[in-house]
């Protein structure tokens, strides 16, 4: 069953609890949380007293997604936070096992994120220990961009490697996302789709849910 997260970054951050509220009741399964800290990325987005504001609001997984620099220094503090699922990119830590390890070790499930630019094969060795890992079918910091068609052969590479070793993570897409797009990821095994832009731009939020739903059937 697919779960559908959309992601924060396109929300209306003047009224961010009645958009999280819409967005529960709309059908969503998880909240995608995108920091950006003007380093790892050129953008800068929200943190952790965002964070701690909208915790008490939802009792839906939030899925955080740091696209920062040294990464390793603030994973305990977005667990201690409220976060479900604390994402790291794979191009931001030499000390990838560690981290992955540490952010395990506070009850929180660990996903390793890879930028289009990133090969499978970087990450392979962890694959084992990850709980989730994160396809960038755009270049990270900035919403609203095309879908890069190149990265679907990343999906089928990690939906074989998961099958042939029977490894439990999950396959998580993030760009681009829509009916079109979510179809065919999950044709090749992604479970999660993050879909910032495609979902809000509908006036009412479960439009766009409930077609991701069924596109990804």
């Amino acid at each position: 069953m697919s779960i559908i997260a959309p992601s924060l970054l396109s929300a209306n951050f003047a009224c961010l609890r009645k958009e999280i509220t819409d967005l529960q009741t709309a059908g969503a399964d998880w909240l995608h949380f995108d920091v950006m800290d003007g380093n790892f990325v050129e953008n800068i987005s929200f943190g952790l007293p965002v964070l701690k504001s909208i915790r008490p609001l939802t009792n839906l997984a939030i899925d955080c997604h740091l696209m920062i620099a040294q990464p390793e220094k603030y994973v305990e503090a977005f667990a201690d936070a409220g976060a479900d699922i604390i994402t790291v990119h794979a191009e931001s830590s030499v000390h990838l096992h560690a981290l992955i390890a540490k952010i395990q070790s506070k009850k929180v499930r660990a996903g390793l994120a890879i930028n289009p630019g990133t090969p499978v094969s970087f990450i392979k060795p962890l694959l084992h220990m990850v709980d989730m890992v994160l396809v960038m079918t755009v270049n990270p910091g900035f919403g609203g961009q095309s879908y890069i068609k190149e990265m679907e052969e990343k999906v089928k590479e990690l939906n074989h490697l998961r099958e042939k070793n029977d490894y439990h993570f999950e396959i998580e897409v993030d760009g681009g996302i829509n009916e079109e797009t979510a179809k065919r990821m999950a044709s090749l095994g992604a479970d999660i789709f993050v879909a910032g832009s495609y979902v809000f731009k509908h006036k009412d939020y479960s439009e766009g849910i409930k077609a991701l739903i069924e596109a990804t059937k």
